[in-house]
């Protein structure tokens, strides 16, 4: 008689909390395909999904050995860990892109106030929009695409960092000056 997938899976996870590697692999070869799926319809997005599964197993890795099977079924434990580590990611994603955003509208509500449009409204936003042209000139090519996509396309500094095939950390760290430079170049114009 042949054992129960929840059997195979119980006993995956219990190897698997004794760090076996081969473990792990047939674990994810079992399983990988619907937690993919589970994910996907969580985040919406097929790399991001990859992610989320890949941190999904990381995790499983580290507490295999918190699982118990009186308590929940193999599945839904990962299941559950899956959906937990997507929500995850897309918390992470918004506040990135929080994060980018508030800095670049910051720069942008130093330089223009009012909400009401008038003539002389108008006038000073063609010279603050002149202003900018000229602060954005200042910085160095590769910088000056980096804010620019950022605030245009409203990238994320991971996405960009993808998009560009830069280091994160060098994303982060142009993102950072630039916007200071421009906060020191716009405040001449003021």
């Amino acid at each position: 008689m042949s054992a129960q997938p929840d059997d195979e899976l119980i006993a995956l996870i219990e190897r698997v909390a004794l760090r076996d590697e081969t473990a792990l692999k047939a674990l994810y070869d079992r399983t990988s395909s619907k937690l993919y799926g589970l994910s996907l319809r969580v985040v919406g997005q097929h790399e991001w999904a990859e992610d989320a599964l890949q941190e999904t197993f990381l995790h499983i890795w580290r507490a295999a050995g918190d699982y118990h099977a009186s308590l929940s079924p193999p599945m839904a434990w990962l299941g559950l860990i899956v959906r937990s580590r997507s929500l995850d990611l897309l918390r992470r994603r918004r506040a990135e892109r929080t994060h980018l955003t508030d800095e670049i509208d910051d720069v942008m509500a130093d330089t223009m106030e009012g909400d009401s449009p008038n003539p002389m409204d108008v006038s000073l936003a063609s010279q603050q929009a002149w202003a900018l042209h000229q602060c954005l000139g200042q910085l160095e090519h590769r910088q000056r695409e980096v804010v620019s996509l950022a605030y245009l396309r409203d990238l994320s500094h991971s996405e960009l960092a993808e998009q560009l095939r830069l280091p994160l950390g060098t994303v982060k760290t142009w993102i950072r000056r630039g916007l200071e430079q421009l906060r020191t170049c716009m405040a001449r114009f003021a």
